[in-house]
């Protein structure tokens, strides 16, 4: 493979959606703008391990893909990251903490070789929204948010298919999770941990014994279960209610949900719908995303190619 090959036009864009979980690598067209299914790879990641295994196993999964690609990657990682860098700043989050003061960046291009010239990193949220606006449920939206519902909250606040991250009409940073209400984060009420705990309060299980997953609670909720339908219900109004006066300063036309929690839409549209209306933010379309499992690749992919907010 020369570098004359991966450069040629028609080239597929290759890209990476870190997780805390799973490593997922993909070749996207940059003619359809999708990615081609039959390149889409999902690799176990154990966020706990010592830095080089982390790195490792994301390299090897980038490794699996065919090699005929531009040199050029789009790496979509939760944060805390720098991203202008590469450099990990994760402390105190639970997971990627061996990547702390890491330069995630060299150590990738390191172990790719020639078949990485540079690597574009973004937020996972920012990719899962950037994605939905150019093929999914945010398409059409001149401001929108986006929201990844699922061990904690991602967000990102998009104007004009680009996510904004300074200003008086965003959050710190651009992302909710950095929010709190009352003295408490916002994670406190609407996460993986905040549902869990509640439920227990609600349904009087020692707080020592292994909790039921969301997913369980949710069909609980979905039998009938009083103690796993509230405990949906007061984590997402509010999540509503804390988010609404920050719809209405970005002014917002729509809020866009993706992640694993999006799967009990049923238990997440109503009381969310609800707290943002209750307090203000009339108007505002709750929908579900159009391609949760392809935007993150999708973002990534015009990230790296700088058309972001543009049309190919």
């Amino acid at each position: 493979m020369t570098s004359a090959v991966v450069r040629r036009a028609g080239a597929p864009v290759p890209v990476l959606d870190i997780g805390g979980t799973h490593v997922t690598a993909a070749l996207v067209d940059p003619a359809t703008g999708h990615p081609v299914p039959s390149s889409v790879l999902r690799r176990p990641l154990g966020s706990d391990a010592p830095a080089d295994g982390i790195l490792d196993t994301i390299a090897l999964a980038a490794l699996e893909l065919p090699a005929d690609h531009r040199p050029f990657w789009g790496v979509a990682i939760p944060g805390p990251f720098d991203y202008g860098s590469g450099v990990g700043r994760f402390t105190d989050i639970g997971k990627f903490e061996t990547l702390a003061g890491v330069d995630v960046g060299a150590g990738l291009r390191r172990r790719l070789g020639r078949r990485a010239e540079r690597l574009r990193f973004l937020n996972d949220a920012d990719a899962f929204a950037i994605g939905e606006h150019h093929a999914g449920s945010a398409a059409g939206h001149e401001r929108v948010v986006c929201l990844t519902l699922g061990t904690g909250v991602g967000s990102s606040f998009l104007r004009n298919g680009r996510p904004v991250h300074d200003g008086t009409q965003v959050p710190p940073g651009g992302h909710v999770h950095r929010l709190t209400t009352g003295g408490r984060p916002l994670e406190d009420l609407a996460s993986r941990r905040a549902i869990r705990t509640h439920y227990a309060g609600l349904a009087s299980l020692p707080m020592e014994r292994d909790l039921p997953d969301v997913h369980e609670i949710a069909a609980l909720a979905k039998g009938g279960n009083s103690a796993a339908r509230e405990a949906f219900r007061y984590a997402f109004a509010s999540l509503g209610e804390v988010l609404a006066p920050w719809i209405d300063r970005f002014a917002a036309t729509a809020v866009v949900i993706g992640g694993s929690m999006a799967q009990s839409w049923d238990l997440i549209q109503p009381p969310l719908s609800a707290g943002l209306v209750r307090t203000g933010g009339i108007g505002v379309r709750v929908l579900p995303a159009g391609r949760p499992a392809e935007a993150p690749l999708i973002g990534a992919a015009r990230w790296a190619q700088g058309t972001a907010g543009t049309a190919l």
